[in-house]
This record gives C-alpha cells, structure tokens and sequence, in this order.
C-alpha cells in the first residue's frame, strides 16, 4: 500500500498563501506578512457581518424617509402613524415598496393620513 505524506507545516503554509492570493505586495507571498493580514481579515469579515445589518436598517430608514417627505410628512410621523393605525410591516417592506411600487407606498400614506 502506498502512503503519501505531506509535511505539515508546508501545507499549512501552502493554505494560508492560497487563501491570501489577490492580496497586494508581500501580504500575497511572504508567509509572516501573509497570515497576519489574513487573521486580520477574518477580524474585518467578522466585524462586518454584524455591521451589515445596521447598514441595511439605516438604508431603509433613509428611502423611507425621503419618499415620506416626497408625500409631506417626516419619517417619525409616518412610522408612528403606521404604528397607531395597526400596519404592522418592517423598515425592509417599506423601503421596497417605497422604490417599487411608489402608488402602493402613495396609497400607503393616504390611508394613515386619514387615521
């Protein structure tokens, strides 16, 4: 039976490298370099996967927002209204009906206008 054998530092070596592949200067070729901007990359990607979804909220509440404004009425009313008149729908919702589909958003508007 034939074995093969893979020294096990080189192979680690080897991953860290393919993983820091498209990285500029040494941080791509040199290992040091390499795996200390790749453990700080698993640091960003990490931080930013939390971060993602705060950037999403803010840019809902922005489109909201501005296409409540376009109707005469600020984001805080509009979101209290919705509240008092029982439209249970997210920010997300909001914001896609805000871009989509504008006379649904329009008609949103009237119908809390009028509670």
């Amino acid at each position: 039976m034939r074995t093969k054998n893979r020294v096990a530092s080189r192979e680690r070596r080897r991953r860290v490298l393919r993983l820091t592949k498209g990285y500029w200067g040494r941080k791509k070729n040199v290992f040091r370099h390499a795996h200390n901007q790749l453990q700080k990359g698993w640091v960003y990607a990490y931080i930013h996967r939390r971060r993602k979804k705060r950037d999403f909220r803010r840019l809902w509440i922005i489109r909201i927002n501005a296409a409540a404004r376009a109707h005469g009425i600020s984001y805080s009313t509009f979101i209290s209204r919705l509240k008092a008149a029982g439209i249970t729908l997210n920010r997300k919702m909001l914001a896609d009906l805000a871009v989509t589909q504008p006379q649904a958003f329009t008609a949103l508007v009237e119908k809390i206008k009028a509670a």
